[in-house]
Order: structure tokens, then sequence, then C-alpha cells
């Protein structure tokens, strides 16, 4: 087990207040573990903007299939990335709504350009959740 190392922070009681409300909604079983999770989290946000890092990540479209050529476009983009496309679900919401579940690993880079392309197209709402690969 890594060695544990305690340091005191100073911060405005109304955000420590705040904090602490945050503590209880996750249920964190007190401030260090929370704290750690936090820092945990920035780190891997920061490293997954480096060039050439490997990351997992899934990509979340929701669209109107409706839309005239707007399932083929994503196809099409889908195949021009399967390199990092590991698997993808689609999901009928309703008449007139799907959800497309992308999930990816390989090169932040390339991951990166798949989300801004998909999010390029006309109809598309969308988002992206990034995580370390584990390593």
């Amino acid at each position: 087990m890594a060695k544990l190392v305690r340091f005191g922070v100073s911060v405005d009681a109304e955000l420590l207040d705040d904090f602490d409300e945050l503590i209880v909604e996750h249920k964190y079983s007190n401030r260090s573990q929370a704290i750690a999770v936090l820092m945990r989290n920035k780190l891997i946000e920061r490293n997954q903007l480096k060039k050439n890092v490997s990351i997992v990540a899934i990509i979340s479209l929701v669209y109107n299939h409706h839309k005239r050529e707007l399932v083929n476009k994503v196809m099409d983009v889908q195949h021009d990335f399967q390199k990092v496309i590991i698997s993808s679900q689609h999901i009928h919401l309703d008449h007139d709504n799907c959800l497309e579940i992308i999930a990816c690993r390989g090169k932040n880079s390339i991951i990166l350009e798949l989300f801004r392309v998909l999010g390029a197209i006309k109809g598309i709402k969308h988002s992206l959740s990034m995580t370390t690969s584990g390593k």
C-alpha cells in the first residue's frame, strides 16, 4: 500500500460547508477520501489532454433518426475511426429519438478528433466521457 501523507488545507468556511454537503451526497466516508477522488479525477483529466496518451472513452449521441441522412453520416464516421472504436450500441429512446453509445480505446488525439467530427454533424446532441486505461 502507498504511504499516506497528512497535509493541512485552509479554505473559506462556506466552501467547506458546500464540500461537506458533496461528501454526504456522494457517500464518501470522509473528507480525505473525497479529496483523493477529486485529485485523482483532475490528474486523469490533465493526462487525457496530453498528446499520445492511451485512454478509454464513451461518446454518447442523441439524435432524431428521421433527420435525412444523419444515421448514414454517423455510421460513415464510425467506419472511418474503426481503429479506436471497440463497440457501439444503438438504442431506440422513443419514436423519434435514438441514443448511440460508442466505446473507444486508443490515443486521445484520435478519440477527440472522432468526438469533434461526430459533434459537427448537424442534428447530433453529444457528450464525451474519458477515463484512464488503467495504466
